[in-house]
């Protein structure tokens, strides 16, 4: 690599936010970054105070160029971006669909790295979707963008095994930190062309969705792991909740019941087998909530148990279910909905 590869980085969030941070400390004297395309600040919190996006907090700390377009694909942003006559961009987490005009600028081509194994889990919401889905195995991958949403040519990967039970934060954290380690390890050899790109096999391609704020509703006919794993998933956006007294609760933590601990009395399991069926093929007590014999504030799944850790009534701050509680007695031996 003879000179500087004139480079755009693209992206919004904290998992951009880190990858571009350790990219630039690692890669600043190969790469010059010649601008640093973001979201538009938003207002955040009950204030509604505007604030800038992790990527244009820390691009500002670097004392590099931001641009904030509202929609790329806008004649004047594409003309920006071609004025300032980058040799590659370099996406992630951006949040906008990249016009081809863009694409066809850089001699290196758009390069996206992207938190999943593709061509599995192509779309907006793979971290999420692969802690719905229980998968044991993700990564990320290095591609080159087309203009199909994550088709492009495979530069390189790396897997990661799934070895708990991930929060959306915690495994975000862990691609992010992947994705940083991929970029610096394998982009050098890519731009000095030492590495040839891999056709997806697009047979064995699966998408997933745009994530919206009703998915976060909690259907308590699930069973127990699939309704954990949503609440996981969920965790930071739409989050999952319920309805409590006409009233949105948010269960932002909970636990698997062990099949060692007792559900409690009849009285406070209506049920006393969480998975057995009625007489017209209904099942009985679902979404119902009793105290374990240890305490614990539960509700009961279509197949099981759900011990609820961390809860946040609506226009309320989040507590734990024990201090819950002790305000809110009547969320016993009632029906979440």
């Amino acid at each position: 690599m003879q000179n500087k590869i004139r480079t755009i980085l693209m992206g919004t969030p904290e998992f951009a936010e880190s990858i571009f941070r350790k990219f630039y400390d690692s890669l600043k004297d190969q790469f010059e970054i010649i601008t640093v395309v973001t979201a538009p600040d938003k207002p955040i919190g009950r204030k509604q105070v505007l604030s800038p996006s992790p990527v244009k907090k820390w691009a500002t700390e670097a004392k590099l160029m931001v641009l904030q377009p509202d929609k790329i694909r806008k004649p004047e942003w594409v003309a920006k971006i071609k004025n300032l006559n980058p040799d590659l961009i370099i996406l992630t987490a951006f949040g906008q669909i990249i016009p081809q005009e863009i694409l066809d600028i850089p001699k290196y081509k758009a390069l996206n790295i992207h938190p999943s194994l593709l061509p599995k889990y192509r779309g907006a919401s793979p971290i999420q979707s692969v802690i719905l889905n229980g998968e044991k195995e993700t990564g990320v991958c290095l591609m080159i963008m087309d203009a199909e949403m994550d088709h492009g040519q495979i530069i390189s990967n790396l897997q990661f095994s799934i070895s708990n039970k991930p929060t959306y934060t915690e495994l975000s954290k862990q691609l992010s930190d992947l994705g940083a380690k991929l970029l610096i390890k394998v982009l050098p050899d890519y731009i000095d062309g030492k590495i040839k790109p891999q056709e997806q096999d697009h047979s064995q391609a699966t998408l997933c969705k745009l994530i919206r704020k009703e998915d976060g509703k909690i259907d308590w006919n699930k069973s127990t792991e699939k309704i954990d794993c949503q609440i996981r998933a969920f965790q930071e956006w739409p989050e999952s909740y319920t309805d409590f007294n006409g009233k949105v609760l948010k269960i932002l933590e909970a636990n698997i019941e062990s099949p060692s601990n007792s559900l409690g009395s009849p009285m406070d399991n209506p049920s006393n087998n969480p998975s057995m069926e009625g007489t017209q093929g209904e099942i009985k007590g679902i979404g119902n909530t009793f105290l374990t014999d240890q305490g614990n504030l539960a509700v009961q799944t279509g197949n099981g148990i759900l011990i609820l850790k961390t809860l946040q009534l609506e226009g309320k701050n989040s507590m734990s279910a024990k201090d819950f509680l002790n305000g809110h007695k009547k969320i016993v031996r009632t029906t979440l909905k």
